[in-house]
């Protein structure tokens, strides 16, 4: 059974940092893309990065190309987002997930002064 939990999310300020993390179980974690998604209170559900089964290949939304980076550790099947330079609009649970039905229960990451 796929599970994915999602952690590192809290409060930051207007150009701060936080890194979050994917723990990733019940499947073959190297052999798939993995990618995070956020919602928005009010929002859809909104892609925002993914990156290969091998790490070689990363995509972003324009809206965090620059700040955010996705990377992965296959020997601990996990996924991570690197996120700088945090801005009010990236506020939002965010989630993982090789899809977006599987994703977990999210993390909340609120950008605040």
């Amino acid at each position: 059974q796929v599970h994915n939990v999602e952690s590192g999310g809290g409060l930051v300020q207007p150009g701060g940092s936080l890194r979050l993390s994917c723990a990733a179980s019940g499947f073959a974690f190297s052999n798939y893309l993995m990618q995070w998604f956020r919602q928005a209170p009010g929002k859809a559900l909104e892609w925002v990065a993914s990156i290969s089964s091998n790490g070689g290949e990363a995509r972003y939304a324009d809206s965090v190309k620059g700040r955010f980076t996705i990377s992965r550790d296959n020997t601990r099947n996990t996924l991570y987002l690197q996120m700088n330079d945090l801005k009010s609009e990236d506020t939002a649970v965010y989630y993982c997930g090789k899809i977006r039905d599987e994703r977990g229960q999210g993390t909340q990451v609120t950008v605040s002064s």
